[in-house]
């Protein structure tokens, strides 16, 4: 019989895991973690494959994954061949998210240095707040209905 894993408390899975305690209670609302034990005092207290968990969560968010695809990845049984299967179309998809706000970087980046051109840094007045609000001026009405959402 194996022994019980040990309880951490929400500090001690926090520094475990590096998940801030804040993130901790976060991912809990979020169920992307089993509903914690509690002590006696009602804190919530984190086994050692749940602080494994937060570690993995802390991982893929690192890798610019939304929640969903955090919670489609924690969902899969390591021990099934379709969970392979499932893993890589996850995968696959955010890197479809990843290339798009890639192109979408390019174009930004190509925004922010015409804007920088336009303070050369000699004269009296650099041009940069003018353009910006030229450019204020010149954006169109935004559509009715809902906003588009990113992916993160």
């Amino acid at each position: 019989m194996s022994a019980p894993s040990p309880h951490h408390r929400i500090g001690d899975a926090a520094r475990l895991s590096g998940v801030t305690a804040a993130n901790i209670r976060y991912y809990d609302k979020e169920g992307l973690l089993p509903a914690p034990a509690r002590g006696e005092n009602q804190y919530r207290l984190y086994t050692d494959d749940e602080v494994h968990r937060l570690r993995f969560i802390r991982l893929c968010r690192a890798m610019d994954m939304s929640l969903d695809e955090v919670r489609t990845l924690l969902a899969l049984d390591v021990r099934s061949p379709e969970a392979d299967h499932a893993a890589c179309a996850t995968l696959d998809e955010h890197l479809s998210h990843v290339r798009t706000r890639l192109e979408e970087l390019r174009v930004l980046e190509a925004e922010l240095l015409s804007l920088r051109g336009r303070c050369t840094g000699e004269g009296v007045h650099c041009r940069v707040i003018e353009a910006l609000h030229e450019r204020a001026d010149a954006q169109p009405a935004p559509a009715p209905g809902p906003a588009s959402r990113r992916h993160v």
